[in-house]
């Protein structure tokens, strides 16, 4: 697949959608398909370095908005039937007892192959998040070089 790009938009910050964006982005590395994801809102939760979080120089919306949402991929809730965090469980030993990897061993996956990972600016902007807060090799990117990037691609799927 010789020169092939792949732009996904992550906008979900559920546990199960983030599977999904990863599983596709992976699967598309080993077939040596270059893989871009921008992350947008909720979806910017995948991107957040659990050792970097900070509230320095965040506002009081944004230090509760930060201290209320998850702090790294294992955290996420799962889209539907949740059930306070017991679909979740269920979900997670259901993976165990197939040896499927973990959304953080698949976002681990990810960075290793080189699948570019972009946070949209507005958002970050918007909740408050700090560039230090991201993994290091997430780059921020606006809506229009977002947009630039997905017209290059073969692909583009919205998660």
């Amino acid at each position: 697949m010789e020169n092939k790009k792949m732009n996904l938009l992550l906008f979900s910050g559920d546990y199960d959608k983030a599977l999904a964006s990863l599983i596709i982005a992976n699967a598309a590395r080993e077939m040596e398909i270059e893989v871009t994801i921008f992350c947008a809102f909720w979806g910017l939760l995948l991107l957040r370095d659990p050792e970097k979080a900070s509230q320095e120089d965040k506002s009081l919306y944004e230090q509760a908005f930060s201290s209320l949402t998850p702090r790294e991929a294992e955290e996420l809730p799962l889209s539907k039937m949740n059930l306070g965090g017991i679909g979740k469980k269920m979900l997670l030993e259901m993976m165990k007892e197939e040896k499927a990897p973990k959304l953080s061993d698949l976002l681990s996956g990810a960075r290793k192959k080189e699948v570019k990972f972009y946070a949209c600016q507005l958002s970050v902007e918007i909740m408050g998040f700090k560039k230090e807060e991201l993994f290091p090799e997430v780059q921020i990117m606006d809506v229009k070089e977002y947009l630039k990037n997905a017209l290059e691609s073969d692909l583009q799927l919205f998660i």
